[in-house]
């Protein structure tokens, strides 16, 4: 039997990322991002729910996230998979578990402006540099290959912004 574990959101990254270094020396960078959905009630009135996720990213990927400059408020396409992780309390002695979303992939989705905006303050991809990003979806159908097995980062081009917020 076949097995499938994939999560596919889409958000506003709700706190500025924070990277930390595992005891082993691996980098980790973890934010939290908000998805919305609305509804109608039984009464027939407009309601919206927001869910927080935890999401988790690792290595050469996290490198990725601090590049980018992705923070509080950016907009996010992500893939990635569920883990649970369960860990005992030092303080209460109590054990703890949580879920989080292990990223693989990521797409910056922030509006025009604020993409604008990120370039000014030293985005890797600006106009500065050509505009080239090595993880853009062209780079992808050209069958050039990433230095690494990370792929789908940061493929957002402005010319094509259609004004949506998603």
């Amino acid at each position: 039997m076949a097995y499938l574990n994939k999560v596919m959101l889409i958000g506003y990254v709700g706190k500025d990322p924070v990277p930390t270094v595992t005891s082993m020396g691996k980098k980790r960078v973890s934010f939290s991002l908000a998805t919305s959905r609305r509804y109608r009630d039984n009464n027939g009135e407009q309601k919206e729910q927001t869910d927080w996720h935890n999401i988790v990213v690792w290595g050469k990927t996290a490198d990725l996230v601090e590049q980018l400059r992705v923070s509080k408020g950016t907009t996010l396409y992500v893939e990635g998979r569920l883990t649970n992780r369960s860990w005992t309390d030092q303080a209460t002695g109590q054990k703890r578990n949580t879920t989080e979303v292990e990223l693989d992939t990521f797409q910056l989705l922030t509006p025009r402006n604020a993409q604008t905006a990120a370039s000014q303050h030293g985005n890797p991809y600006s106009q500065q540099n050509g505009g080239h990003n090595p993880y853009s979806q062209q780079n992808a159908a050209s069958g050039q290959q990433p230095q690494h097995d990370d792929m789908g980062y940061g493929g957002y081009n402005p010319e094509e912004d259609d004004g949506l917020p998603f």
